[in-house]
């Protein structure tokens, strides 16, 4: 009788004790997802004057607050979603102004901006976007002719762009170097930039473009290498898909798998 009571109470004291550690380990889990996203390099870039809040219970976050336009509100979740431990989010977020209705100007001039902003080669924060029917046009400043044309050919290929007028002035190196020293200092920098902002960034660049849009493509990244896999239509396609990730932040290599459909 005294072995049977002994053998109870011992097994609810290991009981207590795995609910016990498996609580603390949740927690400890959750706070480590809270806080890998607050410091993850979209949320520090994109949402640093955002107030987002990020609540963890078990894996499954929700994000509330608000984001300036859709594409940075599936940024966020995108991001979110590829932390380790992370088994859902959702995304409560809140855009800020008016709804803007799909395919409208306001909305192709910000889905426009968002992409240009992934893009290492172009100069998103030196340019203006508008949107009218369809047509983009782009004012501000490039460094060479070069970066102009893969500004008109990046922009040309996002879904819903019919046309695009690019009046941006070619500045020349000359008279760039605080730039080019900020470059610079952005390149050394680029292997901080977690793998789950690369990942969330590179997704919303092939989505957004209208040449890989419709390319069922899984996305992994690794210390800043991307494994792109899935299918693709024909070649042209599997080299754009490279290229474009090839040209987000943080990349530092492209392994594409991607097999050839048909």
């Amino acid at each position: 009788m005294k072995i049977r009571i002994y053998t109870l109470a011992l097994l609810v004291s290991i009981i207590a004790w795995t609910v016990t550690y498996s609580s603390l380990f949740a927690s400890e889990t959750d706070d480590r997802i809270e806080s890998s996203a607050r410091q993850s390099y979209v949320f520090q870039t994109y949402f640093k004057d955002e107030d987002i809040k990020i609540h963890s219970q078990n894996g499954d976050v929700t994000l509330t607050g608000t984001a300036s336009s859709d594409a940075y509100k599936a940024l966020a979740r995108e991001t979110v979603a590829g932390l380790p431990g992370v088994k859902g989010v959702d995304n409560q977020l809140a855009v800020k102004g008016e709804a803007v209705s799909g395919y409208s100007d306001a909305w192709l001039a910000a889905k426009v901006k968002s992409t240009l902003f992934f893009h290492r080669n172009v100069s998103a924060g030196n340019t203006e976007v508008s949107a009218k029917n369809g047509t983009i046009t782009l004012v501000g400043d490039a460094e060479s002719l070069a970066q102009k044309d893969l500004t008109t050919e990046y922009v040309l290929d996002i879904d819903g762009v019919k046309h695009v007028n690019n009046e941006m002035t070619v500045q020349g190196a000359a008279i760039w170097p605080k730039k080019k020293q900020a470059e610079e200092k952005m390149d050394e920098i680029v292997q901080v930039i977690d793998d789950a902002s690369i990942t969330a960034m590179v997704k919303m660049t092939l989505l957004y473009h209208r040449s890989t849009s419709a390319v069922a493509t899984t996305v992994e990244t690794k210390d800043g290498v991307v494994t792109l896999g899935g299918k693709a239509g024909n070649k042209a396609e599997k080299a754009l898909a490279t290229k474009l990730v090839r040209d987000v932040h943080g990349v530092k290599n492209v392994t594409n798998l991607m097999t050839i459909a048909g």
